[in-house]
């Protein structure tokens, strides 16, 4: 059975997978003048260096970096660490290049399901909570006659995230182990209790959370992989000529390096890169759509930021790190590639750079996977069945600990594979409501589009 379902994610994440999210992409990029780099500077402006901004205007359950926060807890987290070895280390270097392709699609991408999200969300009455995503602008945009797959898409997104919260702790307790020498079970066990401490206090106390941590934690990180690479500089020309090279003629093998093909590169890339920026799995919009906010844009240019922060910053980082220290022959996966090649250009330091931010990345995302894993469950089965799933979710993360890293991949990418097709095809059925969005926000005044209100919005 599981064997039959890593043959069917294998073949989703060649072609399928890659002609749609290049197809969508393009489709809005064009529409939208390519807002994702015209309006970079203006984006960054209002998101970089307004973090800390705690103005609202509107409603929500959120403040606007609150709800990103929560969202970046879940975009930077093992993709940008274990993912990215895993990339690697599978598909070769030039993987890299095309985890950077998927960004730049990626970017509109997340943007256009964002403003969808706060343009059909809804006020829970039983709990004040705001809920968006897939399942609410499947409805609320296409119609209750698509009610059937608003329920497979809650269903499958929320067994994707419950899924994703093994792999983080499977992550973190290997980190816990290596490290400290800590056993698997008695990690999962610790980060169990952990997180379970704050996702019983629901999406505010995780919110308040990721606003405290997510800064520090990409800061910290990034910073430490300049050092190695800034000390290896000499060697830039070779590394990126690599990259672009093995992108699109594969790697031979070298030591424990099996060798990859150029398809091998851009299965892995893609799968990769989504599973980190999360651009297009329709994720973002359950986390923004409880955003404090007055118009769907002003949130959706955080998803722009998000996918800029997590792959073309953090996500590099990783990669030229493993790439500038020579890590890859040593034909290790994942996290340990990783850490290998923190520790190859750091000695001692480097290890405690990967070991903080596993345990910081896997704890964050871990608590914000259980808010998207509850928002489809409460979409699907209802309130009490998303209080029930908390505590699942919690018995999860000890199973995930002691499971084998590549099994846990596999369900992942399966999972992940269905829905970002089923989003993808259904934020292109509703591109009219983001061009209207886009449009009102940026060009149908000359002033500051910060000082725009939509009232076309469906804010309830």
């Amino acid at each position: 059975m599981l064997a039959t379902l890593y043959r069917i994610s294998d073949f989703l994440w060649g072609w399928p997978l890659i002609i749609i999210i290049v197809a969508v992409s393009l489709t809005f990029s064009f529409r939208l003048h390519f807002i994702q780099f015209t309006k970079l500077g203006w984006i960054l402006k209002n998101t970089l260096f307004k973090m800390f901004d705690r103005r609202t205007e509107g409603e929500g359950n959120l403040t606007p970096f609150q709800a990103a926060a929560t969202a970046l807890s879940a975009t930077i987290g093992v993709g940008n660490i274990a993912g990215v070895g895993m990339a690697i280390g599978l598909g070769g270097p030039g993987a890299v290049f095309w985890m950077w392709v998927v960004a730049l699609f990626a970017m509109i991408n997340k943007y256009a399901e964002i403003v969808l999200g706060l343009t059909y969300r809804i006020k829970d009455p039983e709990t004040g909570i705001y809920r968006g995503g897939g399942m609410y602008y499947i409805t609320r945009g296409l119609g209750l006659q698509w009610k059937w797959l608003a329920f497979i898409f809650a269903i499958m997104f929320a067994f994707m995230f419950f899924v994703f919260g093994f792999v983080q702790s499977n992550t973190l307790a290997l980190t816990l182990q290596s490290s400290f020498g800590l056993p698997t079970l008695a990690g999962g066990i610790l980060i169990a209790v952990l997180a379970g401490l704050v996702i019983i206090g629901g999406v505010k106390r995780i919110g308040e959370v990721a606003e405290k941590v997510v800064p520090f934690m990409a800061f910290f990180y990034a910073l430490g992989a300049l050092v190695i690479i800034l000390m290896n500089a000499g060697r830039i020309p070779e590394v990126f000529g690599q990259i672009f090279r093995d992108a699109f003629t594969g790697a031979a093998a070298a030591g424990g390096f099996a060798g990859s093909t150029a398809m091998l590169a851009i299965r892995h890339g893609f799968a990769r890169g989504i599973f980190s920026n999360e651009g297009g799995m329709g994720s973002a919009p359950v986390a923004h759509s409880t955003a404090t906010v007055n118009h769907p844009v002003r949130q959706g240019i955080w998803g722009v930021f998000e996918v800029f922060l997590d792959t073309i910053v953090v996500c590099s980082a990783t990669a030229l790190v493993i790439m500038f220290t020579g890590a890859l022959p040593s034909g290790l996966l994942g996290v340990e590639l990783t850490k290998h090649a923190f520790n190859t250009g750091l000695p001692v330091v480097g290890n405690i750079i990967v070991t903080v931010g596993i345990l910081l990345f896997a704890y964050t995302t871990a608590l914000t996977n259980e808010f998207y894993c509850e928002t489809g469950i409460a979409y699907a089965l209802g309130n009490k069945a998303a209080v029930v799933i908390r505590y699942l979710y919690i018995i999860g993360l000890v199973y995930g600990a002691v499971g084998g890293l590549q099994h846990i991949w596999g369900l992942a990418d399966f999972f992940m594979a269905i829905v970002v097709i089923i989003n993808l095809l259904v934020i292109f059925s509703l591109r009219r409501k983001v061009w209207e969005a886009t449009y009102d926000f940026f060009w149908r005044a000359p002033d500051e589009p910060s000082q725009l209100k939509w009232s076309g919005t469906l804010l309830e």
